[in-house]
């Protein structure tokens, strides 16, 4: 599975992450020189961070578009925000109230009417923090917070800590994109296994959001 801005730098108007890149390109030359060739060939790192305005619309974002195409993703999430928010990701209290019945008829799925319905309690009684908290919590203590909520596991919990929080040292090892840049990158014969990933990302810290951009862009 791939986060829709995995890799790619669409949203132009995000903000920019709060790390230095060159020290962090520099780190992975010196620490992994094999990696030098992606770094020449990608040249700079433009990750951009995503400008959702609150936890609870940027993980309903990202609940709507899983296991389906982007396409057809942003086409429901479209209709979610039309119908349930009048124009905008509704707050929590909203998509609680709302009937499934609508819900359903904006295209969601029966588990994702549950999962945004969990998400929505959890966001009121303080499991999902709000984003001022959660820019002073550790990575592990993050994903520990986010994966309480039905329909959302580590991989998604990941992606919220690249591209919301802009943290400089995550590597999703079971992310396919990063698997197959992998593969690319280091010229292995099958695609690797997530401990594989694991294990030569030891390397990488405390940059591995920085390699782990470069690996999905391998793939361009």
């Amino acid at each position: 599975m791939e986060h829709p801005m995995a890799g790619r730098s669409s949203r132009t108007n995000g903000a920019k992450v709060r790390f230095d890149a060159d020290e962090a390109i520099s780190h992975l030359r010196e620490r992994d020189p094999k990696l030098g060739p992606l770094l020449d060939r990608i040249g700079t790192f433009r990750l951009k961070l995503d400008g959702t305005a609150t936890p609870f619309a940027a993980l309903c974002e990202s609940i709507i578009y899983q296991q389906i195409t982007g396409k057809a993703a942003a086409s429901i999430a479209g209709r979610f925000r039309d119908r349930v928010g009048d124009g905008r990701f509704p707050p929590p209290e909203r998509v609680l109230e709302a009937p499934d019945a609508l819900l359903r008829e904006v295209g969601l799925s029966r588990g994702k009417c549950a999962a945004l319905r969990d998400l929505a309690a959890k966001s009121l009684d303080g499991t999902v923090p709000e984003m001022r908290r959660l820019r002073t919590m550790e990575d592990d203590v993050v994903v520990e917070r986010l994966t309480q909520v039905r329909g959302i596991g580590r991989w998604t919990a990941e992606m919220f800590l690249i591209f919301r929080l802009g943290r400089p040292d995550v590597l999703p090892i079971h992310d396919y994109g990063v698997r197959k840049g992998f593969k690319v990158a280091f010229r292995t014969r099958e695609l690797p296994k997530p401990e594989t990933v694991a294990r030569r990302g030891e390397r990488w810290r405390p940059y591995r959001t920085v390699a782990s951009w470069y690996l999905w862009r391998a793939l361009d």
